[in-house]
């Protein structure tokens, strides 16, 4: 289905003018669906570049309204410090559903939320990535640990280890188990 027809002079300025349009198009099409790419995020449970340890992963459901879990449980004590994942400005502090809550607006179109947190900060007030945002609350699900999610302007959840570092794996031998070698293995 075509929207509109823009007819151009057949000549050498058309020709020009319908290249730099087609690439000004496929340009802006290219940036409006590429996900937004963050840099600088921390785990708003250890203040590192990578997550420490979470309790329970991301699991997205297939449509908003069923259930899931929108977003990851990091471990962190009642009474323990919660970070600001990144800079932004406070969206929503208050309780939602018993829970209290914070939201925070960041610059790359990305909306974090901290669930039990007990805060002082209202909604407009500024934050800088490590900065305190609250304390850890009792747990109101049976859930224990800091509950961090993550969407975009539009509502789509995203998981929010994907704003961090990947964690650096190390293997460390069995102490002792003797040294196979590949062959020793199979035989």
């Amino acid at each position: 289905m075509t929207l509109f027809h823009l007819r151009l002079p057949n000549t050498a300025k058309g020709k020009k003018f319908s290249v730099k349009l087609a690439v000004l198009v496929i340009t802006f099409t290219a940036i409006a669906s590429t996900p937004p790419v963050a840099y600088g995020y921390i785990d708003p449970a250890s203040g590192n570049r990578s997550a420490q340890r979470v309790l329970k992963g991301f699991k997205k459901p297939e449509y908003n309204w069923l259930p899931g879990h929108r977003g990851v449980d990091l471990e962190l004590s009642v009474g323990a410090n919660v970070l600001a994942a990144e800079s932004g400005i406070v969206a929503f502090s208050g309780t939602v559903a018993r829970t209290p809550t914070i939201s925070i607006d960041h610059p790359d179109g990305i909306r974090t939320t901290y669930q039990p947190v007990f805060t002082s900060l209202r909604k407009g007030d500024s934050v800088r990535i490590g900065d305190v945002i609250g304390q850890l609350a009792p747990s109101t699900d049976g859930n224990a640990g800091l509950h961090w999610g993550a969407f975009t302007g539009n509502y789509e959840y995203i998981n929010p280890l994907s704003l961090l570092d990947a964690p650096t794996i190390r293997l460390k031998p069995l102490a002792g188990l003797p040294n196979l070698m590949p062959a020793d293995a199979i035989s």
